[in-house]
C-alpha cells in the first residue's frame, strides 16, 4: 500500500547543490519548480528533491548527547568504491567502520547535511533479499 516516494533535503544554494548531487550521487534531474528540484536515482524508485531554504536546517535527530542519526541512509554494493569516489571529489567523509556485520561511513553535502552509506550484510534480517522474502511471506 505505502512506499517511500521522495526524500526532501534542505539546501541553501539550490544551483550549487544541483551540480553537487548530480556529480556525487549520480542522480538525474526530473524537473524543477520555484524553490526546488526533483531527481531520480539510476537504480532505484525512490526520488530525491532539493528544497531551497534560507539557512541550514537539521536533517538528523539526536539519539543521545553524543550521538546523532540521519533520517535515511544510502545503500551501495561496493562501499570502498563509493568512499573512494566521494573522497576523490573532495566530499567530507568519516572513516569506514564495521557496524553490526556491515560497513558504514557518513558524508556531508555543501550545507553539512549528514548521510550514511551502508553496505548490507547478507545474513542480516535487514538485507534487501531477506526483506523481500519477508514481504512475499506476508499478505496484507
Amino acid at each position: 500500500m505505502f512506499r517511500v516516494g521522495s526524500i526532501f533535503i534542505p539546501v541553501t544554494d539550490l544551483d550549487k547543490s544541483i551540480e553537487w548531487y548530480e556529480d556525487n550521487l549520480g542522480v538525474t534531474k526530473i524537473d524543477s519548480w520555484d524553490g526546488g528540484v526533483g531527481f531520480y536515482f539510476p537504480n532505484d524508485n525512490t526520488q530525491l528533491a532539493l528544497i531551497q531554504v534560507d539557512e541550514p536546517q537539521p536533517s538528523e535527530f539526536t539519539v543521545s548527547p553524543n550521538s546523532k542519526n540521519g533520517y535515511f541512509n544510502f545503500l551501495v554494493d561496493d562501499i570502498e568504491e563509493a568512499y573512494e569516489k566521494l573522497n576523490e571529489s573532495g566530499v567530507v567523509t568519516t572513516e569506514i567502520e564495521a557496524f553490526g556485520g556491515m560497513k558504514v561511513f557518513d558524508f556531508f553535502d555543501l550545507d553539512g547535511n549528514p548521510f550514511s552509506v551502508v553496505n548490507e550484510c547478507k545474513d542480516s534480517p535487514y538485507h534487501r533479499e531477506e526483506v523481500r522474502k519477508a514481504q512475499k511471506s506476508t499478505s496484507f
